[in-house]
């Protein structure tokens, strides 16, 4: 199966092997693992079909400012858990790069064994190999606690504004 992007081995922790959990990039078949499933738990995924999720993909590949990574559960070959690193190209700090921490979940029947931790772990480890010189990620107040053991600080404020009419579109495409 194809893959969002090549990187090198995660080795998975030994506190992962013995759950017969596997890290690794998204895969073209996530799709039929399950991904959306997981990440209904996090958010409103919308109507996703194989052919729309199979286009997001392709266009991911291409442009290479996502990397995502989800971790597989080898008994049952489904996806238990997901989290993106989003690229932003900056002009400021010589041209630098910040990485955006963005859509971390894991699914309600494999919380506590510490696959939240390992996948923002990897997710910063792969934002220092692509040389981000800071990693942000916006979380509601009740998860600032996991966060902070992970090793983010709070700082400044969050804002946003959803525009509705793009909601639509991009439920078309």
């Amino acid at each position: 199966s194809a893959l969002l992007f090549s990187a090198p081995a995660v080795l998975s922790p030994s506190s992962l092997q013995k759950h017969n959990i596997k890290i690794r990039s998204l895969g073209l078949d996530d799709f039929d693992k399950g991904l959306c499933n997981v990440l209904q738990q996090l958010t409103t995924v919308g109507n996703v079909t194989k052919e729309s999720y199979k286009k997001q993909f392709l266009k991911m590949q291409t442009q290479q400012a996502s990397y995502i990574i989800v971790a597989e559960d080898m008994q049952t070959n489904s996806i238990v858990a997901a989290g993106t690193l989003a690229l932003e190209h900056k002009f400021i700090h010589n041209c630098g790069t910040v990485g955006h921490i963005e859509d971390i979940v894991v699914d309600s029947k494999c919380r506590g064994k510490g696959l939240g931790l390992f996948i923002i772990q990897e997710l910063v480890r792969i934002g220092d190999t692509l040389c981000c010189y800071k990693i942000l990620l916006d979380c509601s107040e009740k998860n600032v606690a996991f966060y902070e053991r992970c090793g983010f600080k709070k700082k400044e404020i969050q804002m946003v504004m959803y525009l509705p009419h793009n909601e639509k579109i991009a439920s078309s495409l």
